[in-house]
C-alpha cells in the first residue's frame, strides 16, 4: 500500500469490531455497512482518523460520566438486545410482528457510525465532541456517510430516528427496538455514572 492510500476494513476487520454484522444474511448489506465503518473510521477524529485499538478505548458516551463501558461495547450491547427483542417478540405477538432482522441489525450497528466523525481528541489526547460534531450530531453524519455507501432507506431511517431526533416522526418497527435498546444502554449509563461520581 502507497504511503498516500487510505486504510480500507473489510467485513472480516469490522467483524472483529463488531460481531453481529456476521448475522445480516445479505452479502452486499454486509460489505457496505464494513464500506461505511470503514470511512468512519478512517477519516474520524477531525480528519486524522482513528487507530481500530484508539476506536475500541473510547468511552461509550460522553453525556454520562465515567463508567466502564466503551463505545463498541455498546454498540455490540444493543446489536445484541435488538436480536432478542425481535426473538422475544416473534414468540410473543400472535398477530406477528414484522421484522426485517438484517435492517434491524445493520441499523443497530450504523446508529452510531457518525460519532467516529462527531468525536475528536483535545490536544492532551483526551476524546472531546469536536467542532463537526458540535455542527453536526452523529444521527445526521450517519445517515450521509450510510447514504454515500448505499444503505437502503429502511437503515438510514433508523439511524436518523434512533434519538432524540426521532422523537418527531413515527418511527418504524426495527427504529422503535433499536431506540429502546439504545436508551436501556444509555439510562443505565447514566444512573452508574452518577453513582460512581458521588464515591469519590
Amino acid at each position: 500500500m502507497k504511503a498516500n492510500e487510505a486504510t480500507v476494513y473489510g467485513v472480516t476487520k469490522i467483524a472483529q469490531l463488531f460481531p453481529s454484522i456476521r448475522k445480516i444474511k445479505n452479502k452486499s448489506l454486509r460489505e457496505k455497512i464494513a464500506a461505511v465503518w470503514s470511512e468512519a473510521i478512517t477519516t474520524g477524529c477531525g480528519g486524522k482518523g482513528w487507530t481500530i485499538a484508539e476506536l475500541r478505548a473510547v468511552k461509550f458516551t460522553l453525556l454520562a460520566g465515567d463508567i466502564d463501558m466503551t463505545f463498541v461495547e455498546h454498540l455490540n450491547s444493543c446489536a445484541r438486545q435488538c436480536i432478542a427483542i425481535a426473538d422475544v417478540l416473534a414468540k410473543s405477538f400472535r398477530c406477528g410482528v414484522p421484522i426485517q432482522r438484517d435492517y434491524l441489525i445493520a441499523g443497530a450497528l450504523l446508529a452510531d457510525v457518525g460519532k467516529p466523525l462527531e468525536y475528536d481528541k483535545d490536544a492532551s489526547g483526551k476524546v472531546i465532541q469536536g467542532k463537526f460534531g458540535q455542527q453536526v450530531r452523529h444521527p445526521f453524519s450517519g445517515v450521509a456517510l450510510s447514504y454515500k455507501h448505499g444503505i437502503p432507506g429502511e437503515v438510514l431511517h433508523i439511524i436518523a430516528t434512533h434519538s432524540h431526533e426521532g422523537d418527531k416522526v413515527e418511527r418504524s418497527i426495527e427504529s422503535i427496538i433499536f431506540h429502546h435498546a439504545d436508551f436501556v444502554d444509555f439510562d443505565i449509563a447514566k444512573v452508574l455514572g452518577k453513582r460512581a461520581a458521588k464515591k469519590y
